[in-house]
């Protein structure tokens, strides 16, 4: 896809970092713009900004685990554009601890957003992409899922985390194959960024009533949200410079999209693992110094 002038994208988690920066680069771009998100306020505040700029923009709340809202949603841009072009399976939240500390709830939420997020984006909007090439010769569309550089690898405290990202990685490769056996004029994309400064860290701020833990954080759980919070803000490259990588991508028909290459020495180390029959590596072999914060920390 090479021109994005007056083509329609669909963007979930729109309301803040990546999401946020996918509007605003699309709405340079010439595009229309669909926006879902959860937090009404931040849903707000980039529509009003978006349709001040004259951008043609349709905001909704959408809780993107449930399979009816994210049906409304498509209802919804399919009766205001008529069409879908570029898809953004953006929405996300992040939760650590020790697994075992995990309770049921904090399973449900997480991949209910992470996982099942994307799952409905797919299984929805796809379809009706597919019916809009059939009354278009022209027609190109892109379908982009953002995952992490945590489903590439599996670090300690993340379980939840890493458990949903891999689940994305698998389902957009999937994705990606089964559009090139039909031969569709829709491609996937991969989003896998490494640590950038973006509200993630703060998730809970969106936690729904009916998920919420009575018992306290466990030792554990504080620590990965202290170690989260800094290794987040120590991001180097920023929200709006992975949107510009993230388009750049589309324009190439490129599948992995990485913010940082270096995290990927570790991915490389896992998959030799696998094929050698090797124990799992040491993610923190290299930063020893970090591991051990965070040893000290689960000792408080």
């Amino acid at each position: 896809m090479k021109n994005f002038q007056n083509k329609v994208a669909v963007i979930t988690g729109a309301g803040s970092g990546f999401g946020r920066e996918f509007a605003r680069l699309g709405a340079r771009q010439g595009m229309k713009l669909v926006l879902a998100d959860v937090q009404q306020d931040a849903l707000n505040s980039v529509e009003a900004e978006l349709i001040e700029q004259g951008v043609q923009v349709l905001a909704l709340h959408c809780d993107v685990s449930k399979a009816e809202q994210v049906q409304a949603l498509a209802d919804a841009t399919m009766a205001r554009f008529g069409a879908v072009h570029v898809l953004f399976n953006n929405a996300g939240v992040g939760s650590g601890g020790l697994i075992w500390e995990n309770s049921a709830a904090d399973w449900d939420w997480v991949l209910g957003v992470n996982v099942f997020g994307v799952i409905h984006g797919v299984r929805i909007f796809t379809p009706l992409m597919l019916e809009c090439a059939k009354h278009d010769a022209a027609y190109e569309g892109h379908i982009v899922n953002t995952a992490s550089i945590a489903g590439l690898q599996n670090a300690p405290t993340m379980g939840i985390y890493n458990v949903s990202k891999h689940a994305v990685v698998s389902l957009t490769e999937t994705l990606y194959q089964d559009l090139r056996l039909i031969e569709a004029p829709i491609s996937a994309s991969l989003l896998c960024p490494f640590f950038v400064p973006t509200g993630i860290h703060q998730s809970e701020r969106n936690r729904p009533d009916e998920m919420q833990n009575d018992a306290a954080p466990t030792t554990s759980q504080r620590a990965a949200q202290s170690f989260s919070e800094k290794a987040v803000a120590s991001g180097k490259i920023s929200a709006a410079e992975v949107a510009e990588l993230t388009f750049d991508a589309i324009r190439d028909d490129r599948f992995y999209i990485y913010s940082d290459l270096e995290p990927l020495g570790n991915a490389r180390k896992r998959m030799e693992d696998i094929v050698q029959q090797r124990n799992p590596y040491d993610p923190y072999e290299e930063i020893p110094h970090i591991k051990e914060l965070l040893r000290a920390k689960l000792k408080r």
